[in-house]
């Protein structure tokens, strides 16, 4: 299992497959795991190097109990370590929910180390109107095990796997990223600017649908992928529906790279 230092916060990541390089960053409360059992990994392994990233607090990454160890540009530069421990210098990116996040933070802070962007379920700085920060926080102040009976309570009963998943983590850590600053002030500015492939996607029943909307507007010639009567946590696992966006758009970023645009 590799490891890299990134600020004093040891990173855990993953990589499987061959190919072009695409980092794979998951949402707030899941880890690099969620890739492999929605079916993700299984299908890019096929063409691509998958470097997947366990962000700090989540998975097997180093779990600080502080808001200011969950600044934007930290977590963007974590994912950055862990390409140069790879020896990587360019990439492509694709992150959901708190990974899309820190793909709009590539966007302020790192955007020459990247070839395309795919964003999940998220906009740059509108909150997630489904589940208020104050609401989360609560919750978690109760433990993992209230939080996912409170989950199963409104969704119904998880798979085994996800239930283990969500057990697995620490909530002040989670507390401590939920309570961090969104960090994406003037983003919007640099949208207008982005000249690189941008694919954006979210459930159509997710609190930052506008929002994600929005932004594809804002980014020239950006892809918009939207799902019909999916909220963000059925967006995430609906790999049979994002992956054929997905494939397209990055064939058609590989295809621009080797032209040298």
């Amino acid at each position: 299992m590799p490891y890299v230092d990134s600020s004093g916060v040891s990173i855990h990541y993953h990589v499987e497959g061959n190919g072009p390089p695409l980092v794979l960053q998951h949402g707030l409360t899941s880890s690099l795991k969620n890739w492999y059992a929605y079916g993700f990994v299984e299908e890019l392994q096929k063409d691509y190097r998958l470097i997947l990233v366990d962000a700090r607090g989540h998975g097997r990454s180093g779990k600080p109990h502080d808001p200011k160890d969950y600044g934007l540009k930290l977590r963007v530069n974590d994912v950055l370590a862990v390409m140069n421990d790879l020896g990587v210098d360019k990439a492509h990116y694709m992150g959901y929910s708190m990974g899309g996040r820190i793909g709009f933070g590539i966007v302020m802070h790192a955007l020459d180390r990247f070839h395309s962007l795919i964003i999940g379920g998220m906009s740059p700085n509108t909150a997630n109107s489904d589940v208020q920060p104050q609401d989360r926080i609560a919750l978690l102040r109760q433990g993992m095990a209230h939080y996912v009976a409170d989950a199963e309570a409104k969704d119904g009963p998880m798979e085994a796997g996800r239930r283990e998943r969500l057990l697995d983590n620490d909530p002040e850590a989670l507390i401590a990223a939920t309570t961090a600053p969104r960090g994406t002030d003037g983003l919007e500015n640099l949208l207008p600017r982005l000249d690189l492939p941008c694919l954006l996607y979210c459930g159509e029943a997710d609190g930052f649908f506008a929002g994600a909307k929005e932004a594809s507007q804002l980014i020239p010639n950006a892809a918009f992928a939207s799902f019909p009567g999916l909220n963000h946590g059925e967006t995430s696992r609906a790999a049979e529906l994002v992956l054929p966006h997905v494939t397209k758009f990055l064939n058609q970023a590989i295809m621009r790279v080797g032209a040298g645009r």
